[in-house]
Formats: structure tokens, C-alpha cells, sequence
């Protein structure tokens, strides 16, 4: 009985390590455009894409047939859209087109457009009307296409001459 269930447990360890060898680079990529972070210094992308791949394995017996990068992929964004949206953790700081986005935006502009997935199955992973996603990914493809001047600086006023 033991070496039934090590067998299963070392099968499925190999299954997903043979996962993780080949989407785990896209997955962090995915994770990295969500951040907003650089490709070079990433920390919160890793750590997203870590825990996104600890729930992909605990689960990795009950996908019975289904994609497994599909599934990484929904854990991805659901772990993105509760730490990002709810904790408002924007980091804007100067740079990349994508940092100008809200999480939000990120979030579906990137499902949208990097992953692929269809405006219907991200309204439904996000739990959004489809009217609403639209929005959003119109709105993101804007401000990424045109992006919006910084104001030109107004230089400092001249000091009134002491007398």
C-alpha cells in the first residue's frame, strides 16, 4: 500500500516538475508584466508566481483532465487581484507604459492580451460584467497607445529681494 502511494506521489511530482519546466517561464513572465516590476528585479512577480505554483500542486490530483496552465494562470490573477486591488498596492514609480496602469488594468490587459483569454472568461475569473472588462481593457489600451504628457514643470518663483 506504502509503495502505491510513494509511486503515485513521485508520478506526480515528475508531472509537475515537467509543468513547471515549461510554463513557468511565461507564468512569471505574466506575473512580472502584472507587478509592473523590472524583468532583472522582480521579488513581488516570484512571489506571486511561488505561491500561484503551491496552490497549482495541491490541487494538481483534482484537475482530472483539465489544462494545468489554465489553471496556474486563474491562480495567478486571483492572487494578483486579492493582494493588488483590496491593498491598493500601486507602485508607481517613473518608467514602463504599464506602471501608469491601474492594477486592474494591468490585470485584464494583460489576460487580455498577453495570455490570450477571451473577454468572456475573464469577466468570468474576476467576477466582472463583460460590459465592465471591455471598459477597462478599452480604457488600459489607451492609456497605453497614447500615453498622457506629464505637465511641463512650472519653474519656481523668484524670491522677493529682502530689504
Amino acid at each position: 500500500m506504502r509503495d502505491r502511494q510513494a509511486s503515485r506521489d513521485a508520478r506526480r511530482a515528475r508531472e509537475f516538475e515537467a509543468f513547471v519546466a515549461g510554463a513557468a517561464g511565461r507564468l512569471l513572465h505574466a506575473a512580472t508584466l502584472l507587478t509592473a516590476e523590472p524583468s532583472d528585479d522582480n521579488p513581488r512577480a516570484r512571489k506571486l508566481l511561488t505561491a500561484s505554483l503551491a496552490r497549482t500542486y495541491a490541487s494538481w490530483d483534482r484537475l482530472r483532465g483539465e489544462d494545468p496552465y489554465d489553471c496556474a494562470r486563474k491562480e495567478l490573477a486571483v492572487r494578483f487581484a486579492r493582494g493588488a486591488w483590496p491593498l491598493r498596492l500601486q507602485h508607481r514609480r517613473p518608467g514602463g507604459v504599464l506602471r501608469r496602469l491601474s492594477p486592474q488594468e494591468r490585470l485584464i490587459l494583460v489576460l487580455r492580451l498577453f495570455e490570450g483569454v477571451g473577454e468572456e472568461q475573464v469577466a468570468a475569473l474576476l467576477g466582472l460584467p463583460m460590459e465592465r472588462v471591455r471598459a477597462v481593457h478599452t480604457r488600459a489600451m489607451g492609456l497605453v497607445l497614447h500615453p498622457p504628457r506629464d505637465p511641463t514643470p512650472v519653474p519656481p518663483l523668484p524670491k522677493a529681494a529682502s530689504t
